[in-house]
């Protein structure tokens, strides 16, 4: 039924990290547990909540009754991929993203993406996410440790915003590989011909339909935040959410560029191999060509009529021979002249 958390427990634990912070301190912690993460949790300050690799529907329950979550919004948590949307409630926004990475392995690219779940209410952040093998908040939890910036002293929805904007930042590296390869496939598609680089081009085209359903829903997410009339989001922090709308509306237009190459590129290796047909497809047309007036000298030199002119002359297999020459090379030059050789 809608709102039922189903599931089994997760293989490997997740792990649970809690950074409370005011201006002028800051506990980091971390637990095995969503009860002992729970019981930890300060009166006053901000504080996230961020869990790597998804929690058991127990767990989940228990974090999400301390702080009245929709089960709705819990459900859209656990049955992943989710498409990247904002929901407001009452007390808190619902916000489900994708961000992206890829590993650089010296023999095969691969492309990761995962689905982050954030909630973010009046003085708490919490962020749940598909796996537990790093993520891109790294700089927000250094400019917290190190007070970079104003997030210690802004509440939780300028924490929100940095971790939006983390996300976003983290598209362009992926964006950048991506067109590293558009440029190494652009240059193999004039010179090979071999059906691995069709194979490479449709692989490519495919990841870069993934990057856009994840980029395309964040612009929107992100102008909904911007515009959406709610005292959780501070007058200053949607001034700050116009720098993250450009950020993704730059990655979507490089990105539509991107998708628009790489046609191109498909197109040109398309071309190159009908190009490569053509010529050699004009050769043997030439060489047809040339053996159809020799073959039908051969022929009729053939025939075994009793009375043929040449057949008992001494130079006759030779004159048959010169004709044939003769003729196979005013053909040459008829269309080497005519510009068809």
């Amino acid at each position: 039924m809608p709102g039922t958390l189903a599931g089994k427990a997760p293989e490997t634990p997740p792990r649970i990290t809690l950074m409370a912070f005011t201006r002028e301190t800051l506990e980091e912690r971390e637990f095995a547990t969503v009860d002992e993460t729970l019981s930890a949790i300060p009166a006053t300050g901000v504080t996230w909540i961020n869990v790597d690799g998804l929690l058991a529907p127990a767990e989940l329950a228990r974090l999400g009754a301390r702080y009245n979550l929709h089960a709705l919004a819990l459900e859209d948590v656990l049955n992943i991929p989710q498409r990247p949307k904002v929901e407001r409630y009452d007390t808190y926004y619902f916000v489900v993203i994708r961000t992206m990475r890829t590993d650089r392995d010296p023999t095969h690219f691969v492309f990761q993406d995962e689905q982050v779940s954030l909630f973010f209410g009046k003085d708490w952040v919490i962020t749940l996410q598909e796996r537990a093998d790093g993520d891109c908040f790294g700089t927000v939890r250094d400019a917290i440790r190190q007070r970079r910036g104003r997030v210690r002293d802004a509440g939780a929805d300028y924490l929100a915003y940095l971790l939006l904007d983390s996300v976003i930042d983290a598209y362009f590296p992926v964006i950048e590989t991506m067109s590293e390869r558009m440029q190494a496939l652009e240059a193999r598609a004039i010179e090979e011909t071999s059906q691995d680089i069709l194979l490479d081009i449709q692989d490519l085209r495919h990841q870069l339909l993934a990057l856009r359903r994840a980029v395309w829903p964040m612009r929107e997410e992100i102008l909904i935040l911007q515009r959406d009339e709610s005292p959780l989001l501070t007058p200053e922090t949607r001034m700050f959410l116009r720098d993250v709308y450009d950020h993704a509306v730059q990655a979507l237009e490089i990105v539509e560029s991107l998708r628009e190459t790489v046609v191109s590129v498909m197109e040109i290796h398309l071309s190159v191999q009908n190009q490569k047909l053509n010529e050699v497809m004009k050769v043997l047309t030439v060489i047809a060509t040339l053996f159809i007036p020799l073959t039908t000298i051969a022929s009729i030199y053939g025939m075994n009529f009793q009375h043929m002119p040449e057949l008992h002359w001494r130079y006759g297999y030779a004159w048959a021979l010169g004709l044939m020459a003769v003729t196979a090379g005013a053909m040459l030059a008829y269309f080497r002249r005519r510009g068809w050789w």
